[in-house]
């Protein structure tokens, strides 16, 4: 594996090369390992960044965003943002004029790949930049842009509050995850009433306590889960009665049960960094 060392190096090239390319998009991909992680930093192009395999953790000033494997993120131009590998990874992006094409996301998202998507990006990675592609590769080029769009959003993301006695309260949850944390309990923890901080947690984050534990929740399990450790192991610590209240919460936020979440083509041998 790459010392980190100069990988720091060949990724300030690469940043630096991505600002001067032409053409309406660059693809590349980068294999690393578990732990290591790129300092927030931005580009003039929007990024879909799709985890091949490993799972990813982006952060950003509006929040943190899991990304499991064979799943993707969308983060537009101009936010800054870093990335954290939470497990070993083969990542492919693709860089887009924000111009490109009506339609493509304005806010960044986790979102889920299509079979389609997959196998287009395997096949544009191995190519050579071309700014003006013609022929087949011009095809796959044009139908990556229109497939952009039509990628479903998912509910991974986790918005922070701003406020400093919510962000303590928020951190500590995801060091130690629990189904058993409820607002009554926070809310006395702050000397507030039920009200009152249901009223502050919503407007600060967007969404309710509910819905953001049981994604902080997702964002405990989903690296334990894509590493290999049982449901009923991960569940459990988690402070899920059951496996199957587990299961429950798992589906109702992501439409499937574990096991099937994480049924995702294979990868395919990881080729040299680009």
């Amino acid at each position: 594996m790459l010392n980190s060392r100069w990988f720091l190096q060949a990724e300030e090239q690469r940043r630096a090369w991505l600002e001067r390319a032409k053409g309406t998009l660059v693809v590349g991909e980068i294999i690393q390992s578990t732990g290591f992680s790129v300092s927030p930093h931005r580009h003039s192009r929007s990024q879909l960044l799709h985890a091949r395999s490993g799972v990813v953790l982006v952060r950003t000033v509006f929040g943190h965003w899991l990304v499991p494997a064979g799943h993707a993120i969308w983060i537009p131009a101009g936010v800054e943002h870093a990335v954290e590998m939470l497990a070993d990874v083969r990542l492919q992006s693709v860089y887009v004029l924000p111009e490109a094409i009506e339609g493509l996301p304005t806010a960044l998202r986790v979102i889920s790949m299509t079979a389609l998507m997959r196998s287009l990006l395997e096949e544009v990675v191995q190519l050579p930049h071309e700014s003006r592609p013609t022929g087949r590769n011009a095809l796959l080029y044009n139908l990556i842009l229109h497939e952009i769009p039509r990628l479903p959003a998912l509910p991974l993301g986790l918005p922070f509050p701003v406020d400093k006695r919510l962000v303590g309260l928020c951190r500590r949850f995801l060091a130690a995850p629990s189904s058993r944390v409820t607002i009554d309990a926070w809310a006395r923890e702050l000397g507030m009433s039920r009200r009152t901080f249901t009223r502050k947690f919503q407007q600060e984050t967007g969404v309710s306590l509910s819905l953001w534990r049981q994604q902080a929740s997702l964002f405990a399990a989903l690296p334990r889960l894509t590493d290999g450790e049982s449901v009923t192991n991960v569940a459990l610590d988690l402070g899920y009665e059951s496996v199957a209240a587990f299961t429950t919460m798992f589906k109702r936020m992501l439409g499937a049960s574990p096991r099937s979440y994480l049924r995702v083509p294979p990868a395919l041998p990881p080729s040299a960094p680009r």
